[in-house]
């Protein structure tokens, strides 16, 4: 249940015929595995944005901020936190895991969508017992809640943000079995929700604001790409 580093060796998770092979346009004409998940309708907040991920040969969907994803499906669940959190969490009895991205830990009003932590966490939790899983068998891995930005010491979002998912996981006694939180490091997190593994890479920290800017847009594909150079691996 530990976290891993990226990893382009032997070892990495092959996908059971929902790879990158699975992908491809086949000869005989039908649609390539992306492009009929592409063309899935989709819940409310479920993210969508399905693509090839050429690093580990696996299909991939990409989380923006205040969406989720769960699955039962051999497929890497991927995302680009700042101050906020993504939560991973996995039920290895029914093989079902799922992530969120939230923004905020409530809204006001009781504002009901993903980007605030209340109803991202119970949308997850919600989402998983609909395939199968159950809260007594649920782990949790949590990331993100960085300080992205200097001179916001006094009401640090990340902070608020990594004290509530803590506080919430605690209170619905689902454990947290591994965590990569504060600090001042943005974070791409992939996730695969049958295995419950989980591998986070602290970006390069050159450009805090404009990382702040992206991921209030939800632009989590030039997050990813503006502050990949100088990438520390960990885990």
């Amino acid at each position: 249940m530990s976290m891993n580093t990226f990893s382009t060796g032997s070892s990495q998770p092959k996908p059971l015929g929902g790879g990158l092979g699975g992908s491809k346009l086949l000869a005989s004409g039908r649609v390539s595995r992306v492009d009929h998940l592409k063309a899935q309708p989709r819940k409310p907040g479920e993210a969508s944005f399905f693509y090839a991920d050429h690093h580990f040969q696996y299909d991939a969907v990409k989380v923006l901020p205040g969406e989720y994803f769960v699955s039962n499906e051999e497929i890497v669940i991927m995302t680009v936190l700042g101050s906020c959190i993504a939560a991973c969490l996995w039920d290895g009895k029914a093989r079902v895991g799922g992530m969120n991205h939230f923004m905020l830990p409530d809204g006001e009003g009781g504002d009901g969508s993903g980007r605030y932590g209340s109803f991202a966490m119970e949308l997850l939790i919600n989402e998983m017992l609909k395939l199968g899983a159950r809260r007594e068998t649920m782990q949790a891995k949590i990331f993100g809640g960085a300080q992205v930005m200097a001179g916001f010491t006094t009401m640090n979002v990340g902070e608020r943000n990594t004290k509530f998912v803590i506080d919430y996981l605690s209170m619905e006694r689902i454990p947290v079995v591994s965590q990569d939180v504060l600090d001042i490091h943005p974070r791409k997190v992939c996730f695969f929700p049958t295995s419950g593994k989980a591998l986070v890479k602290r970006l390069a920290h050159s450009h805090p604001e404009t990382l702040v800017v992206e991921e209030r847009r939800g632009n989590a594909a030039t997050v990813a790409k503006s502050n990949a150079g100088g990438s520390v691996d960990l885990f």
